[in-house]
């Protein structure tokens, strides 16, 4: 049987994430989920005189989206939560790097995203409501330049 035949995809809920710049704290590692860890290319149109059938699209640049952390809520988060207070309360954006590990089922990491130059856009948290019986859900947006795959 050939090595393809054996090969299963992986989970996508064994990660980690990890801010560097802003200090360690085992509790800033763990989130419900992440997403924006995508790319596009953006494009533009050129027509060309005397030709009337198409238009000539050309890419321009990458274009990487929001990146958005969400988690319970967390109160002893307190690098986390000094980081977004410094941007909100005191405009003193603090750009870092973080790295997303996507782990086997032996803790060994299959994929690396490496994001760079991160802040906080967004920072909110769910609704209170007591006709629900759901957690407390608290979201980080950061916006960031780009990522490294590896």
């Amino acid at each position: 049987m050939a090595d393809h035949d054996k090969y299963y995809p992986p989970v996508g809920f064994h990660f980690q994430v990890v801010f560097t710049g802003i200090g360690k704290s085992d509790i800033d590692t763990r989130f419900q989920s992440v997403s924006g860890l995508s790319v596009e290319l953006e494009t533009e149109s050129r027509k060309e005189g005397g030709e009337n059938r198409y238009e000539h699209v050309l890419p321009v640049r990458a274009k990487y989206p929001v990146l958005v952390l969400k988690r319970g809520l967390v109160k002893e988060s307190e690098l986390l939560t000094k980081w977004c207070n410094d941007a909100f309360q005191s405009l003193i954006i603090q750009p870092v790097d973080l790295i997303v590990k996507l782990w086997n089922e032996k803790h060994e990491p299959l994929m690396t995203w490496s994001v760079k130059q991160a802040w906080p856009r967004k920072w909110s948290h769910s609704d209170l409501n007591a006709e629900q019986s759901a957690l407390a859900i608290e979201t980080f947006e950061l916006q960031y330049n780009y990522f490294t795959l590896s």
